[in-house]
């Protein structure tokens, strides 16, 4: 029996499941293009549960696509402030406005259409199309890749594009009418019984008396994924410059990671207390006095920072920054998590 055999049986095994074992989501209450969009990009590289308060606020906030294309800057990344990847909600942005200017605000329907949005990729544009139009267009993620290579005993490394192209014609080929709860089956299995980081729960899946990693023994072994090269470290010295009461932040350039976003005050490299004196001078500020000294990393998805924060008080608010009181800075300042972790939970006191 070949691999295209064992694929089949996936939907007569999952719909069934999937009616009884689907998590209750918020962006499973309705097949609206527009929930649906956003909740996948949010979900792209984070955990669902940390998704599901963004997602709720998001809506909150922008419940259209109209909302979404006319809001500010500052809002938009304040609302995405802790998620990361801000390149994500960048380009819903772009995508709405392309919605709104192309297609007088309704959401196409088209795949063809939906991946020419902006952010949007083969993965995302499935996803919309099968879970909110139940067309037949697989949604095929890493939680997927997962589960074919499982139920087909497959040790073909599951990052090599030829692979992902190959799951998605076969599983195109055996696409239910029920497209939507498919799609979201084969979700929902990757991310629960047959999940990442763990040993799959054999004895609990619906797949179990079709599944070659199963009955050979392999699942445990599977999938598996070509070698990574090793992450870039960068080191910095992160500057908290306070003054009566307020804190300095700039803009981070229009391109690049982290783009258009706020950031304290950073220099390449780890100085020591002498030359981080000598650099906020450099700045045009008067340091008092150096009040603390940590260490922190950050890790992205191909390189990590090594950052050394230095907290100085300083004589005057000048220099080119802007001045913020903590309480703008927490409640307005869209700061991307890299350097929000250099504010404590408490009060920042000095």
């Amino acid at each position: 029996m070949g691999q295209q055999s064992h694929i089949s049986y996936l939907p007569e095994a999952l719909l069934p499941w999937y009616a009884a074992n689907r998590r209750e989501l918020p962006w499973r209450q309705d097949k609206d293009p527009y929930h649906i969009w956003v909740s996948e990009i949010m979900l792209q590289q984070t955990r669902v549960e940390a998704v599901k308060g963004y997602y709720a606020r998001f809506l909150d906030a922008l419940p259209t696509v109209s909302a979404l294309a006319e809001c500010d800057d500052e809002l938009l990344h304040k609302l995405w402030e802790g998620l990361g990847y801000y390149s994500r909600v960048r380009n819903l942005k772009k995508a709405a406005r392309q919605v709104m200017e192309r297609y007088n605000g309704r959401f196409p329907t088209e795949y063809a259409h939906i991946l020419a949005l902006p952010g949007i990729g083969e993965y995302t544009a499935g996803a919309i199309c099968s879970i909110a139009f139940d067309q037949s267009t697989p949604a095929v993620d890493g939680n997927v890749l997962r589960v074919i290579s499982r139920v087909t005993d497959d040790p073909t490394p599951i990052d090599l594009p030829a692979y992902k192209k190959s799951v998605q014609r076969k599983l195109a080929a055996i696409y239910p009418k029920q497209a939507g709860d498919f799609t979201q089956a084969l979700m929902e299995l990757g991310a629960t019984v047959c999940g990442p980081n763990r040993q799959p729960d054999c004895e609990n899946c619906p797949c179990k008396d079709f599944c070659l990693g199963y009955q050979n023994k392999t699942a445990n072994h599977l999938p598996v994924k070509s070698s990574k090269k090793q992450r870039k470290t960068d080191q910095y010295t992160v500057f908290i410059l306070s003054c009566d009461g307020r804190f300095a932040l700039q803009k981070r350039p229009d391109k690049g990671l982290l783009a258009g976003l706020w950031q304290f005050p950073n220099t390449p490299g780890k100085l020591d207390t002498h030359a981080a004196l000598k650099q906020v001078e450099k700045f045009g500020l008067k340091p008092r006095e150096i009040i603390l000294q940590v260490e922190r990393k950050h890790i992205f998805t191909h390189i990590e920072w090594d950052m050394c924060g230095v907290y100085v008080n300083v004589s005057a608010c000048e220099g080119d920054f802007v001045w913020l009181t903590e309480e703008e800075l927490r409640s307005q300042a869209a700061l991307p998590t890299a350097f929000r972790l250099f504010l404590p939970e408490d009060k920042l006191n000095f």
